[in-house]
């Protein structure tokens, strides 16, 4: 359930400390004549943290104690880190992670803001691909990693923001699997195709190490689904209502929208300060329109689109020469940088341009201002403002419009929002366009300035209403919530995980039996499922395996797998093993001739087998395997999204065809498979079961068709699933490589 501001996170949440992690902290620290000087940060996530971490310092229900975890905005010398370090902890709550400038100069000037920020804006054009810069960027990555495993507590809660960190909650679940790990992106995420223009390395580890999250959240759904997009066309996992299961833990993928303190610009007009500056500022401007213009300076903020369309609406309706303003605010942003100097250069030649176009003696068209804007200015502006316009080509939220609207008491004013913001999601009511269409941006204009008040009022009562319901607090709520929900979820996962405790009661019951029987799947649990399925050729760690555990005569071991008798008696001939082929079609007890399972006529694949080749036709990289006693249709190459959608669909037409026949449509991992009701691996084991009475018997498997074998196992018996999933098996295993462990380890005590 969503919470209010007002709303408690319940006992457990408030005993713990909550640990915000982000590339800055709320302060930037100089030294001036070997003082050291702290000064306010700027940027729109520390904006948006600061409000929320006012909101803890006034009694919010909201963990009390809270931690701040970053960069301190400057290279700091060795003999002064101390001092910053007790500062900090003492005045801010905050930890600092020092980093060099060359460290700062490859890591925030290279990858974050070179690669990272122009790819996820759609500036693939911007972006560059340079190695050091991403082993730059891993470097860092292990540093706040390294910083934070020294001073975390066990029951901390450690919230991760933004794309500067998207690995360090993997290294983090590495190190500490029971820490709650919650990851947050302000900024867009991209669609599949452009994430995919990253390298594949890059791009794997980037999701890898977000999903050592718990929770990962973005600000609109469009972002969500535009990640569960890439995790399963680039890692393969699917999701189920936007939990995805990885190899050890449970992940909610979700959109929390972030809010404002609303409460704090909604009194900000009220004030003496900005109330003065307000009367100063309307004197100034007496009898003209202010349309105001607020942003930091980045090529993603459409400022230039945003003059040309202010521009084309004094071309367009010259009726309003003389009665409007637009009062553009830039808020200086990466001062050096080559594109960013250019696009500073482009503003003023643009506003340069209108002003000497347009204006004339009392009435200047554009009033520019290149300054950082304190919180009193920012609101008398506000309060002061017309029309709002914010217009980005692409931005993650955008707080700007949701300030705007706080701060308008009366309830008069008029928002011009881009559709590429994610706050247009929220703020239908705005008037939305499309900031690469200029006539759009004056026909809006126009539109805004022209709206009765009455119309205003009633557009701002809605947004604002809506607002003050979802504000930072709510936001941070409700994904602290989600956090703590989720920890319950991986506590039941845990619960049924292997531990080293269960690990060797299972060895101690091994080693005091006397008969034993060892069901063992093949493919994804003694070697990792492959795109082909010829690749997956035993290896020679696995035959000695085998082997070992075959000549100790108290042992008898089976090989339970969907593949059909030739390939595993090519594999295993040399090995004293029972196979079990085609999921139980065909049986072979060690040393014994191969045998049917089930009698039957196999006319039925022919009918069955145009079905299955025309699915293969309509989707490239699936292909149909006909066994002796079954069919498959694999998918595994094939494109995910699309194999999703081709597989259920074929799936419910075989059900169709085969509904009032003995035969059995199985779903596996990447398969669809026909067969023969009744045989399964569970049926094979019955065989073996019943060929004498075993004190240990132990079944592992890694999917859906080794569900009917841990069905089977007597109460007794020890059953394993590979992989983090529901099953009937006792325990699940996080992988392949820790079920080789496990029987080597019981292999040793032969």
């Amino acid at each position: 359930m969503a919470l209010s501001a007002h709303d408690d996170l319940g006992p457990d949440l408030r005993k713990r400390r909550l640990v915000i992690v982000s590339n800055r902290l709320p302060f930037n620290v100089s030294v001036d004549d070997g003082r050291l000087v702290f000064h306010s940060s700027a940027g729109g996530l520390v904006t948006g943290l600061a409000s929320f971490r006012e909101s803890l310092q006034q009694g919010a229900a909201l963990p009390p104690e809270h931690l701040w975890v970053g960069w301190p905005g400057n290279s700091v010398d060795a003999p002064l880190r101390e001092s910053v370090v007790e500062e900090a902890r003492s005045r801010f709550q905050s930890y600092p992670v020092f980093l060099s400038e060359e460290q700062m100069e490859q890591f925030y000037q290279g990858f974050c803001n070179s690669t990272i920020w122009p790819l996820f804006h759609y500036f693939p054009s911007y972006t560059i691909y340079q190695p050091p810069l991403w082993q730059t960027y891993k470097q860092i990555n292990e540093l706040f990693a390294d910083a934070l495993d020294a001073i975390l507590n066990p029951d901390d809660v450690v919230w991760v923001h933004d794309y500067h960190l998207m690995l360090l909650p993997r290294l983090l679940k590495a190190r500490r699997p029971q820490l709650s790990i919650g990851f947050f992106l302000h900024i867009p995420f991209p669609s599949f195709e452009v994430f995919r223009l990253l390298p594949g390395e890059w791009r794997r580890e980037i999701l890898e190490g977000l999903l050592g999250a718990d929770v990962i959240g973005f600000h609109t759904y469009e972002y969500t689904h535009h990640f569960l997009q890439s995790v399963l066309r680039i890692l393969g996992y699917e999701h189920h209502m936007g939990q995805v299961l990885v190899a050890d833990h449970a992940v909610r993928v979700d959109s929390f929208p972030m809010g404002i303190d609303f409460d704090k610009f909604a009194r900000a007009s009220a004030e003496s300060d900005t109330e003065s500056e307000r009367r100063n500022l309307k004197d100034a401007m007496s009898g003209v329109k202010l349309i105001l213009s607020v942003d930091r300076l980045d090529y993603s903020k459409g400022i230039p689109n945003r003059l040309e369309g202010y521009e084309l609406f004094l071309e367009t309706y010259p009726e309003f020469q003389g009665k409007v303003a637009l009062l553009m605010v830039v808020v200086p942003s990466r001062i050096g940088v080559m594109q960013y100097d250019l696009m500073k250069r482009q503003i003023e030649e643009l506003v340069g341009k209108i002003n000497g176009r347009f204006g004339r003696v009392g009435w200047t068209p554009v009033i520019y201002q290149y300054r950082h804007v304190p919180f009193t200015s920012l609101a008398a502006l506000y309060a002061v403002s017309e029309v709002c316009l914010v217009t980005p080509l692409r931005d993650g939220m955008n707080l700007i419009a949701k300030e705007y609207l706080a701060t308008r008491g009366d309830g008069t004013g008029m928002l011009i929002l881009s559709e590429m913001a994610g706050a247009a999601k929220e703020l239908p009511e705005a008037i939305i366009i499309n900031p690469n269409n200029r006539a759009e941006i004056a026909m809006a204009l126009k539109e805004a300035l022209e709206t009765p008040a009455e119309e205003q009022q009633k557009r701002n009562r809605i947004m604002r209403r809506r607002l003050q319901r979802y504000d930072v607090t709510r936001w941070a709520g409700d994904f602290l919530t989600a956090l703590l929900g989720m920890r319950e979820i991986q506590n039941r996962i845990e619960s049924k995980l292997l531990s080293s405790s269960a690990s060797t009661a299972i060895r101690e019951r091994y080693q005091n039996s006397l008969r034993r029987l060892l069901f063992l799947d093949y493919d994804g649990t003694l070697t990792p499922l492959v795109r082909s399925p010829a690749l997956a050729t035993p290896d020679g760690k696995t035959i000695k395996l085998l082997n070992t555990l075959c000549a100790d005569s108290r042992n008898s071991v089976v090989m339970t797998s969907g593949r059909d008798r030739r390939t595993l008696e090519e594999w295993f001939r040399d090995i004293r093993l029972g196979l079990v082929a085609e999921h139980g079609a065909w049986l072979k007890p060690a040393g014994e001739s191969w045998q049917r399972a089930k009698t039957a006529a196999r006319e039925w694949k022919h009918e069955l087998l145009p079905t299955l080749e025309t699915y293969a036709d309509r989707l490239p990289g699936s292909f149909v395997e006909e066994k002796e006693e079954s069919v498959a249709w694999h998918y595994r190459l094939a494109d995910p999204e699309q194999a999703g959608l081709r597989a259920a669909e074929l799936v419910d037409h075989l059900l169709n065809l085969t509904g009032k026949t003995d035969l059995q449509v199985v779903q596996g991992n990447k398969v669809v498979e026909i067969r023969r009701a009744g045989v399964d691996k569970g049926n094979a084991a019955a065989l073996w079961m019943s060929k004498s009475n075993y004190d240990f018997i132990l079944a592992v498997g890694d999917d859906a068709t080794d569900e009917d074998l841990f069905r089977s196992m007597p109460v007794s018996a020890v059953s394993i699933r590979v992989g983090v999933s529901g099953t009937h098996a006792q325990y699940n295993i996080r992988n392949c490589a820790e079920v080789i462990d496990l029987l080597f380890l019981l292999a040793a005590q032969n």
